[in-house]
């Protein structure tokens, strides 16, 4: 009878635990998404300022078409690369894939930016001006939500690797999730902007 009762105990005493662990990754697991869905925000945002940008530019950079064809190229990457990781948040390829197609947006941003400066009237535009602004303030945005994303995806690593969470985390399918990681120092740098 003791016996029973002790290993009924140690039954209820392990199903809780295992269910709290359990419980514990899925909200680590949500909290990362979120934080993902955070920058899905603010590179929409910024995506979507781009075309008026171009178009502004374009007015004045009749010659320079190669340049403004490069931003929408770059521009189309993005948005392909940041669908594929909404559609799977944490994925390492999906991960590597939104970085490097941000990556050269964010170059031929940087391009078209430096060719602006030979052209005084695009300088002077207030609308120029105007989107420049908020694209910069865009870029913060998103610089802060990739760290609150990386944040998300380290405390869910780590709880699903420490013990005893690594045995719940295997056999209940927890994959490791990947942060957004800029691997150069260039990439770190939003455009330089200065109207």
């Amino acid at each position: 009878m003791i016996v029973a009762i002790v290993v009924v105990v140690v039954v209820l005493v392990l199903a809780i635990g295992t269910t709290g662990i359990y419980n514990g990754l899925v909200k680590r697991r949500n909290a990362y998404r979120n934080a993902f869905a955070q920058i899905d925000v603010q590179l929409t945002r910024r995506h979507d300022l781009i075309p008026n940008l171009v178009e502004i530019a374009r007015g004045y950079l009749q010659h320079e078409r190669q340049a403004l064809e490069a931003v929408v190229a770059a521009r189309g990457g993005a948005v392909h690369a940041q669908a594929a990781a909404r559609g799977n948040p944490g994925d390492p390829g999906a991960m590597r894939q939104l970085a490097g197609a941000e990556h050269a947006l964010t170059r031929s941003l940087g391009r078209l930016f430096a060719l602006a400066e030979s052209y005084p009237d695009l300088k002077g535009d207030r609308t120029m001006v105007q989107l420049s602004e908020e694209l910069t303030s865009t870029e913060n945005r998103v610089a802060f939500a990739r760290q609150g994303y990386n944040d998300s995806v380290m405390a869910y690593n780590t709880k699903r690797e420490v013990f005893p969470g690594n045995l719940v985390a295997s056999v209940s399918g927890f994959a490791p999730a990947a942060l957004l990681e800029i691997e150069s120092p260039g990439q770190r740098e939003a455009p330089r902007i200065s109207f």
